[in-house]
């Protein structure tokens, strides 16, 4: 009988010290409040789907079985963030991405053929809204002395989901000659031209949203990971999107460079590139993403100061 008057003792204590956690917890429920603001920045490496490039296959809407990993690029972030409440927080963020791909590495045939390559740097500002999934402490976050836990410095983990919206600025380069040439005043696909679509901007909106854990190394630092997916609402992030233009007019209005660029193709499937041909998919927008190690430094509050009165 001697074992299981062990177990209900330890039973017994465990229930107590959960009991006393939690008391200490919602004792402290305002304790949020001293780590309200903090700035964060953000170093990883990205991707992006688009019309260019992709596995030895068709490609599929924003499906990460198009992705190549040769094209994974480096990214950085600075951001501010802002705590609500103990659930919610507001980020703005300015986030640099560098994008390329190439058709020369699939080989699915008509992509293969058609022979396009890119690269573009992407600027990026958005806000974001971050909501907590969790919230763990461990360790001696009550500083009780002679405790099990007193060398243990206090750590918690926080781990979120965030959306919000954003504001891009891309330049999409081709190389040709061993020189990299702006493809937007090119005109690749007709646009501006006579008879061709209208020019695209190069200012486009995102929608951010991802998933993210930090951990807190002390009352000032935390550090974290963060996967973050932006769709866009433009398709020219690699400057190809709908159907070939005559390229006898790109060579007139924009000169030999632009029409090389227009059409660079292998000739190994002839006809693939003649006029109105598809050389992109229109339906299908952009994307790019990012997985980051981010570090945060919490800005220091101010104090209250507290108006004590006198006594007579």
């Amino acid at each position: 009988m001697q074992p299981k008057k062990s177990y209900l003792s330890y039973i017994v204590l465990f229930l107590l010290s959960v009991q006393f956690s939690n008391a200490q917890y919602f004792a402290r429920k305002d304790s949020w409040k001293k780590e309200r603001k903090e700035i964060l920045v953000g170093l990883g490496a990205n991707n992006c789907l688009t019309d260019i490039g992709g596995l030895n296959r068709i490609g599929t809407h924003y499906s990460y079985a198009d992705m190549k990993f040769v094209f994974t690029n480096f990214s950085a972030s600075l951001g501010y963030r802002y705590r609500l409440n103990k659930s919610f927080a507001s980020r703005t963020e300015f986030s640099y991405l560098k994008l390329t791909g190439t058709d020369a590495t699939t080989k699915e045939p008509f992509r293969h053929n058609r022979n396009l390559n890119f690269k573009t740097n992407v600027f990026e500002f958005a806000t974001v809204i971050e909501f907590a999934l969790s919230n763990i402490k461990k360790g001696n976050r009550y500083h009780i002395k002679k405790t099990l836990f007193r060398r243990k410095k206090s750590m918690s983990s926080y781990y979120y989901l965030f959306a919000g919206i954003g504001g891009f600025y891309f330049n999409p380069q081709a190389q040709y000659g061993g020189n990299w040439y702006p493809l937007h005043s090119m005109s690749t696909e007709g646009e501006g031209l006579p008879g061709g679509p209208k020019q695209y901007s190069l200012i486009a909106i995102s929608i951010p949203f991802g998933i993210g854990a930090r951990y807190k190394l002390n009352t000032k630092w935390t550090i974290g990971i963060e996967y973050n997916f932006r769709k866009t609402f433009t398709d020219y992030l690699d400057d190809c999107s709908g159907k070939y233009y005559d390229n006898n007019k790109i060579l007139l209005y924009k000169g030999p460079i632009a029409a090389h660029l227009a059409d660079p193709n292998l000739g190994l499937i002839p006809g693939q590139s003649i006029t109105g041909q598809e050389r992109g998919d229109p339906t299908n927008k952009d994307a790019y993403f990012n997985l980051q190690v981010k570090v945060g430094y919490t800005l220091a509050g101010k104090k209250k100061r507290r108006i004590t009165k006198a006594k007579f």
